[in-house]
């Protein structure tokens, strides 16, 4: 039996000599590759924090102590550790484990974790708890993969640091997000080598400043603190930490096992506010990860020992190749176009245009809200700004996109990828609320493509709007076709929506993804009697006024289908449009109910919430009949 064989939670882990432990590290790092090889998932950052993982749970006690990680993706061994590793081989599987940190998996999980930066906000608010409480526990912030280019981290170091509270934050640093980080921090980080001669010239000195207050008194303390402050700025990388209130430690290797556990049990023994800065590379262990670590980040899954992919691409293009390929395109066309991304140039497909127009691009980092208002500043100039942000991850900028575009009128374009269901990534990464939270928003234009040739139009029409912000949105997965080319395709006049069948029973009011299984649907439908109008309901804001009227006239029922909410979609937008305008038109809205969508296949989650052409289907033909059987 292999050393992780007998863990089946952090008191076998303990029972190990510190000698075991790289013999344990290395067989996690064989589970890791082994697995996500068939499941796929965030290998790489997991791959880096190993060692770092082994010794917090071999030094600290779990969950007694509060461990709290930033950025779920990092915690694949903290799974294996923490009475996982039997059911690992479900990982991103319906019904089986998450990919990211959840509460109701383990009692270990702290903290819910699938965006960056709430780690040191979260533990901050469990040792404040605990002090409340009376209580002794050590608190524990795993800060890292990029999270401290996130705003909201400095915002809890900052108060963290003031409420010179009993807290321990761990700084992973590899130096990567998904993407390589960006920002005067990370370079100031980057430059760091560990040397343990900085901690201890600086220890020394603090310890002749106190002898030096003893023996002198009062009168020089002032000076012996002067001394202290000077040398830390010439010899320690911390300096930032150490201004916002914490007691710095490190840089340390992150791969020694034995030092991160030497590291933990010193630190730990003391008080207060204190981070452990820990250099670690991302994809540790394995080559194709260590070579390449934006590709690595996370993906599907894989041939461990080619690293390529099992299931070779085929057919047509990815939405967001299509958008990165479209865009690229455009800025020939339309020069004072740029493009702004916060941290995923390649999962947004905005690294083509990087490639083509670096001038022209900006990553501003795990920063979602700086990146909208950025772009805000930029359109006030004239600049005609595209922000590529997941949508799920452009909830995080709402604020922003209210008060720094909508409200003053500025044309900023918001591309919101993997908008609707995501598979495997589940609850935290839903993009099903950008349709809701997006026609909240005053002069905001909302639209939404059926393949890649209406995204290449809507981009268009988008770039020549000047009447407020525009979004639209696409899912994660593959385009219809294979689109033409960006040249060939016109921009899709504004407001417009587009009749594609006419039928006497039903009109079907589809958005985006939802077009075309809504379209087969109707073919199925007319086989059984049902007659059915079908409409491309591109715009969602503003609705074509004009073919909405004309569909009132010879329709009593309208059946809207869209892969997002229904609470406050655009089905409940349409109906209360209509109950003031025609209440004697009935308005069903199709979409995904008001609940948590856990992880399984895109094309599976589609299947189980009817937003496929037999489910839209199944549902019309119940209402037909419904309606059928009323007294007229």
């Amino acid at each position: 039996m292999t050393l992780l064989e007998g863990i089946h939670g952090p008191e076998d882990l303990k029972r190990l000599r510190r000698d075991q432990l790289p013999e344990l590290a290395a067989e996690i790092r064989a589970r890791l590759i082994d697995q996500c090889s068939i499941t796929g998932g965030h290998i790489g950052a997991s791959l880096g924090v190993v060692e770092l993982t082994i010794a917090l749970l071999y030094e600290f006690d779990s969950p007694t102590d509060k461990i709290v990680w930033d950025v779920g993706h990092q915690a694949y061994t903290w799974k294996l550790l923490t009475g996982r590793n039997a059911h690992f081989p479900s990982l991103r599987q319906a019904g089986g484990i998450s990919g990211f940190l959840k509460r109701t998996e383990s009692p270990h999980d702290q903290f819910g974790a699938g965006h960056a930066g709430t780690a040191v906000s979260a533990a901050l608010g469990m040792a404040t708890a605990r002090d409340l409480r009376r209580e002794s526990h050590e608190v524990i912030a795993v800060l890292g993969d990029g999270a401290l280019t996130c705003g909201l981290s400095y915002e809890a170091l900052n108060n963290a640091g003031h409420t010179d509270r009993d807290l321990i934050v761990i700084l992973n640093d590899n130096g990567m997000s998904i993407s390589p980080n960006v920002g005067a921090v990370s370079k100031m980080l980057g430059g760091i080598v560990a040397n343990p001669k900085t901690n201890r010239v600086r220890e020394a000195v603090k310890g002749v400043t106190l002898k030096v207050a003893d023996v002198f008194g009062d009168r020089v303390v002032d000076f012996a603190r002067n001394v202290e402050e000077s040398v830390k700025n010439l010899f320690s990388p911390g300096m930032l930490f150490e201004e916002l209130g914490f007691r710095y430690f490190g840089p340390i290797d992150g791969h020694d096992v034995a030092k991160l556990c030497e590291t933990f049990r010193f630190v730990g023994g003391m008080e207060g506010p204190r981070l452990i800065h820990v250099m670690t590379q991302k994809g540790k262990g394995f080559a194709f990860a260590e070579s390449n670590q934006e590709k690595w980040h996370g993906l599907a899954a894989y041939d461990p020992v080619t690293g390529e992919a099992r299931k070779k691409p085929s057919g047509p293009p990815t939405w967001t190749q299509v958008f990165g390929e479209s865009i690229t395109a455009l800025a020939a066309e339309v020069p004072e176009l740029v493009v702004v991304t916060a941290a995923m140039p390649s999962g947004t497909g905005t690294n083509l245009f990087q490639k083509a127009w670096p001038e022209r691009f900006f990553d501003v980092g795990i920063a979602e809200g700086h990146a909208v208002t950025f772009a805000a500043g930029l359109a006030t100039q004239g600049i005609r700004p595209v922000c590529a942000i997941y949508s799920t991850f452009l909830q995080r900028a709402y604020d922003n996109i209210i008060h720094d575009v909508a409200i003053q009128r500025l044309p900023v374009v918001f591309c919101m990828d993997r908008a609707g269901l995501v598979g495997e990534d589940g609850q935290t990464h839903m993009g099903l609320y950008d349709i809701a939270y997006m026609l909240a928003v005053p002069e905001m234009t909302v639209a939404a493509p059926k393949d890649g040739d209406e995204l290449t139009g809507l981009l268009r029409t988008a770039l020549a709007h000047d009447g407020g912000p525009f979004c639209l949105r696409y899912p994660r997965d593959k385009a219809p076709a294979d689109p033409a080319p960006v040249s060939t395709v016109p921009a899709v006049p504004y407001g417009t929506w587009e009749r594609l069948r006419s039928g006497r029973d039903v009109a079907i009011l589809a958005v985006g993804t939802m077009v075309l299984p809504a379209l087969r649907a109707a073919q199925a439908l007319a086989a059984d009697g049902i007659d059915c109008t079908v409409v491309n309901c591109r715009f969602l804001k503003p609705v074509d006024g004009t073919m909405l009227e004309s569909l009132t006239r010879d329709h009593a029922t309208f059946v809207t289908v869209e892969e997002g909410t229904i609470v406050n979609g655009f089905g409940a937008y349409l109906a209360e449009r209509m109950q003031t305008t025609h209440p004697e038109v009935r308005v069903v809205a199709l979409g995904i109910p008001d609940r948590l969508i856990d992880q399984a296949p895109r094309a599976e989650q589609l299947e189980t919430f009817g937003l496929t052409a037999d489910g839209i289907a199944r549902r019309i033909a119940a209402l037909h009949h419904e309606e059928s059987l009323e007294p007229r």
